[in-house]
């Protein structure tokens, strides 16, 4: 029988692993797509662990790369589910570098993943609730919800099919472009 509501530390997951040389980019330093590929294996299991089925990758939303890990760091992804909806989840992830030979900790990253839980005919399912027991969990639920506001905002105003570019002319008058149009629109 699947619960009705799980607590965040039930779904944590934590990934660990030696960074290789055929993990690097030409400048020496881990390429951030195999991050990228690490991070969206970790939030698939995190997001299954908690709805007990298979999940998919929504989106992922602010994904800054903070600090390069070297080749023969120890990488740790830390992941939690911080947001439930009805069949989506929010998936938190902390990247961390470990130097081996020193002992310096660097945080290199931290994302959010939205996942969607399926059934067997591909069709999203209904995912437990979300047992928030501390304040740092509070806190992360309500930076989901507002992160899905913002989200939601932006995409009115972009779809919106009365958008015109040139409202926001002005606006790009602080940036590093020059506008010559050929045409009017």
């Amino acid at each position: 029988m699947i619960k009705k509501y799980k607590d965040v530390e039930d779904s944590k997951v934590v990934l660990s692993e030696l960074m290789l040389p055929s993990h690097s980019n030409f400048s020496g330093k881990i390429h951030g797509g195999y991050i990228l590929f690490l991070m969206d294996q970790i939030a698939f299991a995190c997001a299954s662990k908690h709805s007990s089925t298979y999940c998919v990758t929504a989106s992922v939303d602010t994904v800054d790369f903070l600090n390069p890990i070297d080749v023969g760091d120890l990488i740790t992804l830390k992941s939690s589910i911080n947001y439930v909806g009805r069949t989506s989840m929010v998936v938190g992830i902390r990247v961390e570098s470990e130097n081996i030979k020193t002992g310096e900790i660097k945080h290199c990253n931290s994302s959010y993943f939205t996942m969607v839980a399926k059934d067997d005919k591909g069709v999203g399912m209904r995912v437990p609730g979300l047992i928030i027991n501390s304040n740092d969990e509070v806190r992360r639920f309500l930076k989901s919800v507002k992160r899905i506001e913002m989200k939601r905002q932006r995409q009115k105003e972009f779809d919106d099919e009365d958008f015109s570019h040139d409202s926001y002319l002005s606006d790009l008058e602080n940036y590093n472009v020059k506008i010559e149009l050929k045409e009017k629109n």
